[in-house]
């Protein structure tokens, strides 16, 4: 009878135990790291590769094959939404959890829009993201009681679609552009950052003030900057 596969510690490894490949995407070095060294304390859990943007994910997406992507909202370059579409275009198995800064309340829909199975705060616990895991890799979702109820509710009005305010009918782009003009970046710095042409950038500032009903550019200014102060 052949012998068990010995792994490279000298421990008994059965065929049949693979450990989950875990890709980590976040502009954060040190919260990187500490996520690296509590997902490697799980035995059946390996980070593959890390990423601090959204070119660097994706080449570590075609590169290490991962199982579970744990993806940011905000990037060094790129978006973490826009990341999440990407990867599921490319591997729909992938299984991603978000872990954010940002509220669920802002962000928690347009993830599950995306392909995201899951969402936590970097504000809960450590271990609430060894929880989200575990709870994707059964098939399941990971998101709050008070996201999921939202979400039934919407489903049990036949349909029909609402937003809570002006702010959840704006586009994934919008959103990022209106957050942008709420940091103090100028034109040419958004532009920079989502790697837009100035106009492009204008063109985004033209459309928000009319879904936001804004009449000048000042006004979306302090609508923005109070939209910030307030939810992130």
């Amino acid at each position: 009878m052949a012998g068990r596969k010995k792994s490279a510690t000298g421990q008994d490894e059965s065929p049949n135990t693979r450990a989950t490949r875990v890709l980590i995407v976040d502009d954060h070095e040190l919260l990187r790291n500490g996520m690296r060294l509590m997902i490697g304390n799980e035995p059946d859990l390996e980070i593959c590769g890390e990423a601090e943007d959204e070119a660097q994910a994706m080449q570590q997406v075609h590169q290490s094959r991962p199982n579970l992507a744990i993806v940011d909202i905000g990037l060094k370059s790129g978006n973490g939404i826009e990341l999440i579409k990407r990867i599921k275009a490319h591997a729909a198995s992938v299984r991603i959890v978000v872990s954010s800064m940002y509220d669920e309340r802002l962000y928690g829909e347009r993830a599950l829009r995306a392909g995201a199975d899951g969402y936590v705060n970097k504000q809960d616990p450590a271990r609430t993201i060894i929880a989200a895991i575990r709870c994707v890799l059964e098939g399941k979702t990971y998101f709050s009681e008070e996201f999921t109820n939202r979400m039934l509710e919407r489903a049990r009005v036949c349909g029909k679609t609402f937003q809570d305010s002006p702010i959840d009918a704006l586009s994934d782009r919008e959103l990022e552009v209106f957050r942008f003009i709420g940091e103090g970046l100028a034109t040419g710095e958004i532009a920079k950052e989502l790697h837009l042409s100035s106009s492009t950038v204008d063109t985004y500032r033209e459309r928000l003030k009319t879904k936001l009903d804004l009449k000048s550019g000042t006004e979306l200014i302090h609508e923005a900057t109070q939209w910030v102060l307030e939810n992130l």
